[in-house]
């Protein structure tokens, strides 16, 4: 049996899907084999040793040491995509959000309960909270992932022009952008044309605080910015200051602290992105199957630590992780050989530190031989998984 802990609420759609025969699921599991998680914050936890893998569902994974569990041969999944469609909802509602004037209206409107002829004032009053249409307007998108490209097709259909950067943009992602999407290289062309601009990248070393002082100065004068990706992106001390000169008109984030509550013209949305069923589904679904198909058969889907590598066996798989340095694969196949294993196919995948090789093996693999790979010093986790 596989015990697997939850750390949040997980729908049951998606935890159903275990095997009841092969594992346990709950939230107070001891010695988990794999871990289902959505915000809790992990980086202060031990992990055992027989911990295989994490499952965050949802794309971000600031809240897990990947770096720690990859260095431990956990490995962690995330599952972009999946509430991509709730994510562009919310931003579409945080552009006219931003244009309209709507909560500052729907906060004044509250302050006539109790008075007289509130009808009167109301076409009296509303002329304070005239806002902009977004039909012409320049929407400019740093990064056009899942997220990114599902905005930008919804908002020309809403009359919009659109400017977006993305330097992992794929042929295949391209595809499936609007033939009007302008692409560009850099993001300081989206900076100088965009009246709108919208953020979804992952935040990392190179991401955070990117909007910042220097690259709101290239943006136009009353330029508004929604960020809906991570509150780490934008710089909030900059971005207050813009706010109180007017260089920024409006700043909406569904990632509020205690420098971004309460702030004139900034709207701040209590990360309700992806907080609809539809999309809770969707990535409790994605990330058990993830779980599911990597202790039962070692294939890796959607990783952000360790590289993505699948490989149908017809013997015995072997899955080993281990360090990505040079003739590291020859000496393990060498330890097959020297057993007198043949080795049917082989797949070997890289991703930064860190390597990931699958054999397909004729034959039962003694533990004496498993124990003969692990003794290398570059090899973090070896696993055998029979047919």
């Amino acid at each position: 049996m596989y015990n697997v802990l939850t750390l949040n609420k997980i729908a049951t759609c998606g935890t159903s899907i275990f095997d009841t025969t092969k594992y346990t699921v709950s939230d107070s599991v001891e010695n988990p084999d794999a871990i289902l998680v959505r915000s809790a914050k992990m980086h202060d936890m031990e992990f055992s040793p027989n911990l295989l893998a994490i499952g965050r569902a949802g794309a971000g994974t600031n809240n897990i040491p990947v770096d720690k569990c990859a260095e431990q041969g956990i490995c962690v999944f995330n599952t972009p995509g999946a509430n991509a469609n709730a994510v562009k909802e919310i931003v579409i509602c945080g552009l006219l959000l931003s244009s309209r004037k709507v909560t500052e209206a729907i906060d004044w409107a509250k302050t006539l309960q109790g008075t007289e002829d509130v009808a009167k004032q109301v076409e009296k009053g509303k002329s304070q909270f005239v806002g902009p249409e977004i039909s012409g307007k320049t929407l400019g998108i740093i990064g056009l992932g899942a997220i990114g490209r599902l905005v930008a097709n919804a908002v020309i259909e809403l009359g919009m022009k659109v400017i977006g950067t993305d330097p992992f943009l794929t042929e295949q992602g391209k595809a499936q952008l609007h033939a009007s999407v302008k692409i560009v290289d850099t993001k300081e062309e989206v900076y100088k044309e965009a009246d709108y601009i919208t953020v979804h990248v992952p935040c990392n070393n190179d991401t955070k605080g990117f909007i910042n002082a220097d690259t709101i100065a290239q943006m136009k004068d009353g330029v508004r910015i929604l960020n809906f990706a991570r509150g780490e992106l934008v710089n909030d001390i900059d971005i207050k200051e813009a706010l109180s000169s007017g260089k920024v008109a409006k700043y909406v984030t569904d990632f509020p602290n205690e420098n971004t509550v309460g702030v004139e013209n900034l709207i701040a949305i209590p990360h309700l992105g992806a907080s609809t069923p539809e999309s809770e589904d969707n990535c409790a679904v994605m990330a058990v199957n993830e779980i599911i198909e990597y202790i039962e058969k070692g294939n890796i889907i959607n990783s952000v630590n360790l590289p993505n590598a699948t490989l149908d066996a017809v013997g015995t798989k072997v899955c080993i992780i281990h360090k990505n340095i040079p003739d590291i694969v020859s000496k393990i196949t060498s330890i097959f050989g020297n057993d007198g294993l043949n080795i049917e196919n082989m797949v070997n995948k890289s991703k930064g530190d860190f390597a990931y090789t699958m054999l397909d093996i004729n034959g039962e693999v003694p533990c004496n031989l498993v124990d003969k790979i692990q003794s290398n010093d570059n090899i973090i986790k070896v696993r055998v998984i029979n047919k």
